[in-house]
């Protein structure tokens, strides 16, 4: 079943890095770009908006993390797992598939 996972520790990164307050929201979507490991010619694309129609959303560390029912396509037979990576600090996106 397609999910989103947020770790804590992303939660707090991207906190950091956008100066997000508890309450925020973080939409994750479809966007034409570079190449993804699961789709040639687009990329995860991630704005700070709060959500309209959420088919999938997680809460982690007062902040929510959602994809719209449109973006669903995108992980359609996946399940997004978001890492933070210490050793970079940075993030991780992981696509599991389903199985």
């Amino acid at each position: 079943m397609m999910s989103i996972a947020v770790s804590d520790e992303a939660a707090r990164w991207y906190k950091k890095e956008l100066d997000l307050k508890e309450g925020d929201a973080i939409r994750f979507y479809a966007r034409y770009s570079s190449n993804s490991d699961i789709h040639p010619g687009f990329s995860l694309g991630i704005s700070v908006e709060q959500p309209i129609s959420p088919a999938l959303q997680q809460q982690a560390e007062g902040i929510q993390f959602y994809m719209e029912s449109q973006d669903m396509w995108y992980l359609n037979g996946y399940r997004l797992n978001v890492e933070y990576m210490d050793h970079e600090d940075d993030i991780r996106y992981a696509y599991i598939p389903e199985s």
